[in-house]
């Protein structure tokens, strides 16, 4: 099979989450045949739910899609270093591969900060893979936020 990346997709649902109002990280989920079954954007603010992030809104999709709390096999597809919440949902989900864009520094739970993988505890780590559009999925994030700095 020929790897395909979904992360224009992600970056589609980030632009949209963006024009929301809403921090612009986009998620989506890939089937292990390669069929999309699951995408989204951030909506903390929308359903005021601070856990509506891109990631577990598109993780708790697709586990409904397929009738299982287990992805196993699938890959996840995101613009920002998954939080530690969201690091640790994908483990549960048993997600098989995560591909993301911009690392996060200040709030990231992969390569930063948490390193939930990293832990003896965690039940499952995913094969991790960074960088993939990361300046454009940077120069969402940079431009939202000088946007709202600006509106005050």
């Amino acid at each position: 099979m020929v790897f395909k990346s979904q992360m224009n997709q992600a970056l589609e649902q980030a632009r949209a989450a963006g024009a929301r109002g809403e921090v612009p990280v986009g998620a989506v989920v890939v089937a292990p045949d390669g069929r999309v079954v699951a995408a989204a954007g951030n909506r903390t603010r929308e359903l005021n739910d601070p856990t509506a992030h891109a990631e577990i809104l598109a993780i708790r999709a697709a586990c409904a899609a397929a009738g299982s709390e287990r992805l196993v096999g699938h890959d996840l597809y995101v613009t920002l270093e998954p939080c530690p919440m969201c690091a640790a949902a994908i483990a549960f989900a048993r997600i098989g591969r995560l591909y993301y864009g911009a690392s996060d520094p200040k709030s990231g739970g992969v390569a930063h900060g948490a390193r939930v993988f990293d832990h003896a505890q965690t039940h499952h780590a995913p094969d991790v893979y960074d960088g993939l559009a990361e300046a454009e999925s940077a120069e969402l994030l940079r431009q939202f936020f000088v946007q709202r700095r600006s509106e005050g």
